[in-house]
């Protein structure tokens, strides 16, 4: 999809096929029109190292910014999970000349929320990645991604969370999560590790029919249940704005604290953020976006990135609940499967002017 207004320079926000997970580039030109790239989770391994094509989409875009000549300006990694890590640790795993090609890594590792906090650090917290085998990463290679921070000098002891603001060569970035809260919960909780496990292997159920949920969910009895999940919990989530364009990046993210922090940035119900397109929290999860968040965030499009597998995401009452807010949104997916088989063809009939389409890229001028 193209988003131009004449004369502006160009962004360029790119959704990777990262299986189930996240993996975006974001392009752009700084002040002096030199390219910048910004790269946010790095999904699955097949993200960067597919064994049928010997390479995946991660790899491709990594390879193309090398090729111009250009570096990932900044790295970010929204939070430890395995379907946002595994494709960064598969990529420095395979590519010795990684950390040459990487200025500046957003990371909230154990050991620095331990200092940030003043606390002891949680060992099972760092080496819930160190441990290879742990059903959890799905990472066999046992890379431990902040050891990899240190041993490259590109960790850091600052903590990424609520309020940050931060102006990265003409992009303005207001990180929104996890809250001071949020990074206690994980520090003291996560040995639990229980994660979605009990999503695993759960299938979609789009065969229910839009309004079908609509009517249930206005029910007085209807309760959001929201995710538990410490990890998802942490996730860095971030308003976006370039020359007064405004995007919402969430991640994994709990949205009664999404709420909050953009209430505190002044918005409201009566004055929703206006962004070109928001990126719907946890692929579509029915615990990570409810009826609150969808009112505080004025737009048209909506951008949800999985095959589906694994956690039968998005879930349709996340449909259901953009819907009711807007009849008229076009929701993108960047994998097929969810687009041909999103809506049922009563959906169709009830909300003709609800759209879903494939993307793997907004341009937004």
């Amino acid at each position: 999809m193209w988003l131009c207004n004449k004369g502006r320079p160009m962004i360029s926000i790119k959704f990777l096929k990262a299986v189930n997970g996240d993996c975006i580039l974001i392009s752009f030109k700084d002040s002096q029109n030199k390219a910048k790239n910004i790269l946010i989770d790095g999904g699955r391994d097949a993200t960067y190292f597919d064994r049928v094509r010997r390479k995946g989409p991660l790899k491709s875009i990594i390879d193309d910014i090398k090729h111009r000549e250009e570096k990932v300006d900044l790295l970010i990694l929204s939070h430890i999970d395995n379907d946002h890590i595994e494709g960064l640790l598969k990529w420095f795993e395979q590519d010795k000349k990684a950390p040459k090609f990487i200025n500046e890594v957003w990371f909230n590792s154990g050991e620095a929320i331990a200092k940030y906090l003043n606390k002891p650090k949680n060992d099972d917290l760092d080496l819930f990645i160190a441990d290879g085998s742990n059903v959890f990463t799905g990472v066999d290679e046992g890379i431990e991604f902040q050891e990899y921070l240190k041993k490259h000098n590109l960790d850091r002891d600052d903590i990424i969370k609520k309020g940050l603001e931060r102006d990265f060569f003409n992009l303005k970035v207001n990180v929104l999560t996890p809250s001071h809260k949020q990074l206690e919960d994980l520090l003291e909780h996560y040995q639990e590790k229980t994660g979605d496990v009990k999503y695993t292997g759960a299938r979609n159920d789009w065969s229910k029919n839009l309004s079908d949920i609509i009517s249930e969910e206005e029910k007085p009895s209807f309760r959001f249940r929201q995710d538990r999940s410490e990890k998802n919990g942490s996730s860095i989530t971030m308003l976006i704005t370039h020359e007064g364009k405004k995007f919402l990046l969430l991640a994994d993210s709990h949205p009664k604290e999404v709420c909050e922090a953009l209430k505190d940035l002044g918005y409201k119900k009566e004055n929703p953020v206006k962004v070109e397109f928001m990126q719907v929290s946890h692929h579509g999860s029915k615990a990570n976006n409810n009826k609150e968040l969808f009112d505080l965030v004025d737009t048209q499009n909506y951008i949800i990135s999985t095959n589906s597998s694994g956690h039968g995401h998005p879930h349709k009452s996340v449909i259901a609940r953009i819907t009711a807010k807007n009849p008229k949104a076009t929701i993108y997916s960047n994998y097929e499967v969810v687009v041909d088989n999103l809506l049922t063809e009563q959906d169709k009939t009830d909300f003709p002017e609800l759209q879903v389409k494939l993307i793997s890229e907004f341009h937004i001028k």
